[in-house]
């Protein structure tokens, strides 16, 4: 009789510190991942408020630039026609914390004309007001006027004029001079905009 020895397997199976060595490699890939992920999505979001924020600015700054460039000029040397009479003449006053001015503007297609318009900050929210010129601007009344929310958190509100483009910023516009250079600057969300700077039609 032969004896025969059985063949030996050529199969191994993994270790336990080879299957923990493998473990340990998928858990730092999976936690590269995870990590790569959540800095895109903050970026991504962080990403979206910035353009966000530079949409707004974009939007507003436009929008108030474009309705003082089509301010009413006045026929008078100022420029200004205070007291009676104001619907013949152009009408500016500004303020550290508001402004307002005469302007023709036009709301759709047929339907606009020559209103007051005022901008302030009410709280934390920037509100575009606009109203009938009255026939006496000695005192105007804002409580029934209209108006527009132009920007919502506003921590910080602030309006400069320069009488010429050479003189001091000052926190008021001169009684019964039209100012050469408007400034708004504004805060949001802990951050200020760009100053911006207009010119006044004189």
């Amino acid at each position: 009789m032969s004896c025969r020895t059985p063949a030996r397997s050529t199969q191994r199976a993994f270790t336990l510190v080879e299957v923990m060595v493998a473990l340990a490699v998928l858990s730092l890939i999976m936690l590269a991942t995870v990590t790569a992920m959540r800095t895109l999505a903050n970026t991504q979001r962080t990403l979206d408020a910035s353009v966000s924020r530079i949409d707004e600015v974009r939007t507003v700054t436009s929008f108030i630039r474009d309705q003082l460039e089509v301010a009413t000029l006045g026929s008078n040397s100022s420029g200004l026609s205070l007291g009676a009479g104001a619907n013949e003449g152009a009408y500016f006053r500004g303020y550290s914390n508001s402004m307002e001015w005469k302007a023709t503007i036009k709301f759709g297609e047929s339907y606009g004309g020559q209103y007051l318009l005022r901008i302030v900050r009410n709280d934390d929210t920037l509100w575009l007001q606009w109203r009938e010129m009255p026939q006496v601007t000695a005192e105007i009344d804002w409580s029934g006027a209209q108006s527009r929310r132009l920007i919502d958190g506003v921590q910080d509100f602030r309006l400069a004029y320069r009488a010429t483009h050479v003189d001091p910023w000052e926190g008021a516009a001169e009684q019964g001079v039209v100012p050469a250079l408007v400034r708004l600057r504004i805060k949001t969300r802990e951050r200020y905009w760009p100053d911006l700077i207009m010119a006044v039609p004189r």
